[in-house]
């Protein structure tokens, strides 16, 4: 385990990035181009939208996707400055890669405040990210440990597959969204690991009654975040028909609506759920009653 704690610090030091000077670079967004890929946003099935409207679905989304990866890493970095503690007079390699890993997550933050304020200099007045992160990273912070590193987990192995199925491959991106989530995708990439290994940490301290309840706490927070994704699916689908200079049936209007929503579900729920690496980690932890009741809570999302 210590030489795979060590891998990542090797990785870590190898693929910092420094906001400016890698990232940014003094550059603008061009909105010319999209800003999420077609396999995420979904714009492709309004074949209603003409081809600007959908370049402009594409970057109503990635707006929000920036946004949401700001949202979840307010949580993910306390909790693993929380699991460190396990190291502290342990596994200094452990202790470091961790220590490592909550340094990114909070330039991370700061990366994506960034882009925020750069998308809304360049979008229409309008938008607005309804979650509030304290608030949200508070209710998440309060469940069982187990829960929230499956929840991280989760998060960093579809951060993993979006980029590389999607993101990677699609050469009509802004370039500077494309390379905003490309290096952050090299950094996750070492976390992803690391969630794997103290995941599997906590697992190994609990009873079956304990992590029977625990399964209870992830459900709940994957219903919580369908909550957020509902929330925030409407809002950016009212802000879309606003700015984009077309007043839309009511049929259209819904189809609009859905297709935001489904697209939310899709990259911040069931990209994570069906990657095959997070289902092998999940399967060897719970038994076959507590699988079918995850499987019948995520069956409506999954629909």
């Amino acid at each position: 385990m210590q030489a795979s704690y060590a891998k990542c610090i090797e990785v870590s030091k190898r693929v910092r990035f420094e906001i400016d000077n890698d990232v940014i670079r003094g550059r603008e967004f061009d909105f010319g181009n999209k800003f999420l890929p077609d396999g995420l946003s979904k714009a492709p099935q309004l074949a209603f939208l003409s081809g600007a409207q959908k370049r402009l679905f594409s970057q109503v989304q990635g707006r929000t996707y920036a946004n949401m990866f700001g949202l979840v890493e307010r949580f993910i970095g306390p909790k693993m400055l929380e699991v460190s503690r396990d190291h502290w007079l342990g596994d200094q390699t452990a202790l470091e890669a961790l220590v490592r890993f909550t340094d990114e997550e909070l330039k991370h933050q700061e990366l994506f405040r960034r882009i925020e304020r750069m998308a809304g200099a360049g979008m229409p007045a309008g938008y607005d990210f309804l979650p509030q992160p304290n608030d949200v990273a508070g209710a998440v912070l309060g469940k069982s440990t187990w829960a929230v590193l499956a929840l991280i987990c989760h998060i960093e192995l579809f951060v993993l597959a979006h980029y590389r199925q999607a993101i990677e491959p699609d050469a009509e991106l802004s370039a500077l969204w494309k390379d905003v989530f490309t290096f952050h995708a090299r950094e996750e990439s070492q976390h992803a690991l690391i969630d794997e290994l103290e995941w599997t940490r906590e697992d190994a301290k609990l009873t079956q009654a304990q992590r029977d309840a625990a399964v209870d706490d992830l459900i709940a927070l994957v219903g919580a975040v369908d909550g957020i994704l509902q929330m925030q699916a409407k809002s950016d689908a009212m802000y879309f028909m606003a700015v984009c200079g077309t007043s839309f049936p009511a049929e259209q209007s819904l189809a609009i609506s859905d297709k935001f929503l489904a697209a939310y579900r899709w990259q911040y729920i069931v990209s994570g759920v069906q990657d095959e690496r997070f289902q092998k980690i999940l399967g060897g932890m719970v038994n076959d009653a507590q699988m079918q009741r995850i499987g019948a809570a995520l069956a409506p999302i999954l629909q």
